[in-house]
C-alpha cells in the first residue's frame, strides 16, 4: 500500500480501530503526511498487532 492509498483510508480506518482498541487515543492515531510507518509504529506498541497486520487490516478496507 502505497502512502496515497494509506492516507485515502485512513479516516475509516481510524474510527474502526478506536472501536476494537478503546486505549488508542487522537494523539495515537493523527496522520502526518509521510509518516505512515510511524504511525503503525505506535498502534502496534498499544495493540501488539504487527506493522504487517496492521497494514494488510488497513487495506482490506
Amino acid at each position: 500500500m502505497n502512502e496515497d492509498q494509506f492516507k485515502g483510508k485512513w479516516n475509516i480506518a481510524k474510527g474502526k480501530l478506536k472501536q476494537k482498541y478503546g486505549e488508542l487515543t487522537d494523539d495515537d492515531l493523527t496522520y502526518s503526511e509521510g509518516k505512515s510507518d510511524e504511525l503503525l509504529g505506535k498502534i502496534q506498541e498499544k495493540t501488539g498487532e504487527s506493522k504487517e497486520d496492521l497494514k494488510d487490516w488497513i487495506d482490506s478496507l
